[in-house]
Order: structure tokens, then sequence, then C-alpha cells
């Protein structure tokens, strides 16, 4: 048992509800309709709940224009403020809805930045570079081919259409987001849809510069993602990588987190799938400290 028992804040994490009208796909696993049911109550136990915040990390829908309409009435319910990001599959729209997707989930930036009791919070647009989210004729659809073509060329496990990277000016807003957190005392949580580490097939494509990224900053302390819905966890010079069960998996449990943020741990408390945790925070100076022995 643990002496502070109040944490700083708590939060809710949701990952890839991927709501269909659909006949699930039993060959994956995925029962895409059945996601109504598990997000409602989810959003049941948020409420019961003094939260800071609910965030989901993307795949809100699996496919459809009109999926937005049965799932996004759902998150009214609930009385915390959310935040969205958002995956491949919720670009799995009609091409002339794709600048719409953002708009329609309510967000006014593709990627953002927050702070609450004196953390701060970085949701970072993991589609920016990719073969699915850009409009047709888009600079950015030719970069992905670059990317993707140059990993298959080396035989990346991460080589698959259905990954992305950040576009270079987004790459550096991080940077700079980062920069301003350490000079500000404020340790950072960052959250993308796509997993960064350990090494993985689902990984970003730019993956490694991002890792490389974050260990230039001793004040990040957590990554959290969605994507690989089997869930994943790494530990790196002490920041952790939490990559959150899909929602969408098995027909009837579900899989959602509370995360409590306390001065020197973090601690996941996990429903249906999701894995309980407890993540110690690394103080500062130590890690400066190991950095500069190696």
């Amino acid at each position: 048992m643990h002496a502070d028992t109040q944490p700083l804040l708590r939060f809710g994490v949701i990952a890839d509800p991927q709501y269909a009208a659909v006949e699930p796909n039993l060959v994956l696993g995925r029962y895409y309709a059945n996601s109504l049911t598990k997000l409602a109550e989810a959003i049941e136990t948020f409420n019961a709940e003094d939260l800071a915040f609910v965030v989901t990390l993307g795949d809100i829908i699996d496919r459809d224009w009109q999926s937005f309409d049965a799932i996004l009435p759902l998150y009214d319910r609930l009385r915390h403020p959310r935040h969205f990001l958002l995956g491949n599959h919720d670009f799995r729209v009609e091409p002339e809805r794709l600048a719409q997707v953002f708009g329609r989930v309510g967000m006014t930036s593709p990627y953002q930045t927050f702070s609450a009791a004196g953390w701060r919070f970085v949701l970072v647009d993991g589609n920016e570079v990719s073969l699915f989210a850009p409009p047709p004729g888009d600079p950015r659809l030719a970069a992905a081919e670059t990317w993707l073509a140059t990993l298959k060329s080396k035989g990346a496990a991460n080589a698959h259409p259905w990954n992305a990277a950040l576009g270079d000016q987004q790459f550096a807003w991080l940077e700079g987001v980062l920069g301003k957190a350490e000079a500000a005392g404020e340790q950072v949580v960052v959250m993308g849809h796509y997993p960064v580490y350990p090494p993985d097939a689902h990984n970003m494509w730019d993956s490694e510069r991002i890792v490389d990224l974050f260990g230039r900053f001793e004040n990040v302390a957590a990554y959290f993602c969605g994507h690989n819905h089997d869930g994943n966890y790494g530990l790196l010079d002490g920041m952790h990588f939490v990559n959150i069960k899909g929602m969408v998996e098995t027909p009837d449990t579900t899989a959602y987190a509370i995360v409590e943020v306390h001065a020197g741990r973090m601690d996941i408390r996990g429903y249906g799938r999701e894995t309980d945790r407890t993540l110690q925070l690394t103080a500062v100076t130590p890690r400066l400290a190991a950095s500069a022995i190696r």
C-alpha cells in the first residue's frame, strides 16, 4: 500500500474502439459493432471517477463516415474533458471527406499540447505522412511512398502501409514543446496512435528518430499509444512506453485504463484485457548522470 494515497491527477485512456456496423472479423478477432457497448461501459466507469480528462488514442471507427454518427454521441455522456487522437482507420472514409475528419471529432488542430497539475501532455498526429490520411494530390503521399520504399529495402519489420510518420514541421514542433517543458520544470507524457518502442511491426516509420528525441529530454516520463491491439510495454532510459490494448478485440471483454499520476510513479488501473502496471518515475538527476556516462 502506497503512503501517498491522493494522486496529483487521474486520466482515462481508451485505444481502438474501431466501431463499424459490420459483421465481426473472426480471423482477426475484431467485433466492431460491440464497441458501442464497451465504450458506454467505459464512460460510465470514468464518470464515477475524478478525472482531469479522457483521451482516445485513435481508431475511433473502423471505416465509413457514418460510423462517427453512431459512436461520437456516446462521448457526449462523458462529464470530463475529452481529447481525441486519430488513427489509420479513422481515415477509411470517402476521399472527399479526408480533410473533414479532424473537425468531425472536434479537433481544432491535428496535434496539440496542454498542461494539467504541473504535467505537460503532448498529443501527436502520427498519420501526417501516410498513404491514407492526406487527400489525393497532397505531396505527403509521395513522401509516404518514399518512407515505405526505403524501409522495405532495409527489410524493416514496420514497413507496412498501415503505419506512418511525423512530418518534419511537426517533429520540430514536438522538439520545441519538449524543450519549453524542460525549461518550465514540467514532466511530460506524450501520446500518439502508433507505438515507437520496443521495436515492433506496428511501430511508426520514424520511430527511431522519435525515441532518440525523447532521450534528449530527461523530463519525458512516458509515451502512451494504441494501434497494436495486443498491447505492449517497454522501458528505455527511464522512459515508459505503454501500448494500451484495443477495445475492439473479443466479443465482450473490454479494454481501457485509468492512470493515476503520483510524484514518483504512475499507477495504471486496467479494465478488461488491459494490464495493471506501476511505472516508477526516474528522477531527473540520475538520468542526466546516466546519459553522461554513455
